[in-house]
């Protein structure tokens, strides 16, 4: 049995540890600053009314104690946080073992390849494979929906190698695993970096410039045709990047495709009726005069930074066109202390 380190104590490390070590793929421990507010028993709840319990080895703040003999070391943290963290665990990682992200669009593959060994073998998700709550911290989470299927990327191993990981990770998470040609799928994606930036700019920048709301938004359930108009504008445009980048045609689908969509109403309709969103609010905050942005939220100081950031500078070193792209990275840059 593998043993695998979860890095990370927010929703995504919840969920992971909990359905990893229930269904008995591995043996799971957590790096986690937190260690005294987690017990060995971690319960998660399903869509489908289940509980699948998992039990922990070992919980600990110091790499040392936990990282060295983990085949699988997984990083479950925001992009802000990556740099630090494989600075923290680069000494005890053992050079077998397969270091990745559970999201790799916060530039999770350029970091690692800055700072690892140019030699250790690197995997990473596309897009999460879980959506997540924390429920009672180290305790336990909400596992609220699942992918279909899997994109992950693998890294400075043989082809055969990165087929038998691929093929192992499906058989954890029961369902379909496509490996990716190479880290540039993983980490481009038209997911957060355009979805949720285009919805911020909507609500908050241009015409809403210091806009104060009599209540809190809820950020998909609320959706506009204008929100959804840009974000298929942006797209346009970050196809047009792709199409000069060394990947696969198609590996992606755009983002009126995947949402099974045709335009910015039929958007609007698929983002603001999807079961799994219902309820997620906006990144705001109370004021005596109203709801304004929370510009302190992750859904900024993750989202453009270490996600648009990445595909705002491929397109201009590629001198790709995108001036929707750059309206909405300039904004949300500029509201970043």
């Amino acid at each position: 049995m593998k043993n695998v380190c979860i890095c990370g104590g927010g929703s995504l490390g919840h969920v992971m540890a909990g359905w990893l070590s229930a269904h008995h793929c591995a043996v799971v421990s957590v790096l986690t600053n937190r260690p005294e507010k987690w017990e060995h028993e971690i319960c998660i709840d399903t869509p489908d009314g289940s509980i699948l319990k998992g039990s922990l080895s070992k919980i600990s703040s110091n790499p040392d104690f936990v990282v060295p003999q983990a085949d699988i070391v997984l990083l479950c943290l925001p992009g802000y946080l990556i740099e630090q963290e494989l600075e923290k665990i680069k000494y005890c990682i053992s050079p077998n073992s397969f270091v990745g992200s559970v999201f790799s669009s916060t530039g999770f593959f350029f970091e690692a390849k800055r700072i690892l060994s140019d030699k250790q073998p690197l995997w990473g998700f596309q897009r999460v494979p879980f959506i997540s709550r924390v429920n009672e911290y180290g305790r336990t989470a909400h596992l609220l929906g699942f992918r279909n299927l899997h994109n992950i990327a693998v890294e400075n191993v043989s082809t055969e190698e990165k087929l038998l990981f691929s093929s192992m990770i499906e058989e954890w998470l029961k369902s379909p695993v496509k490996l990716l040609k190479n880290y540039l799928e993983a980490s481009l994606t038209n997911s957060n970096p355009l979805l949720h930036t285009s919805r911020l700019y909507t609500m908050f920048g241009n015409n809403n410039e210091g806009k104060v709301y009599s209540r809190m938004q809820l950020f998909y359930e609320e959706w506009t045709e204008e929100a959804a108009d840009l974000y298929i504008k942006m797209d346009e445009e970050f196809f047009s990047l792709l199409r000069k980048l060394p990947v696969t045609e198609g590996f992606l689908p755009t983002a009126l495709e995947y949402y099974e969509s045709y335009d910015a109403k039929s958007l609007t309709e698929k983002l603001s009726s999807i079961e799994c969103f219902k309820g997620i609010t906006s990144p705001m905050k109370e004021t005596d005069d109203g709801w304004i942005a929370d510009y302190s939220s992750r859904y900024f100081t993750e989202d453009f930074p270490y996600g648009l950031k990445y595909i705002w500078q491929l397109a201009h070193e590629n001198y790709v066109s995108c001036p929707f792209i750059d309206m909405v990275y300039k904004w949300g840059m500029s509201k970043l202390k």
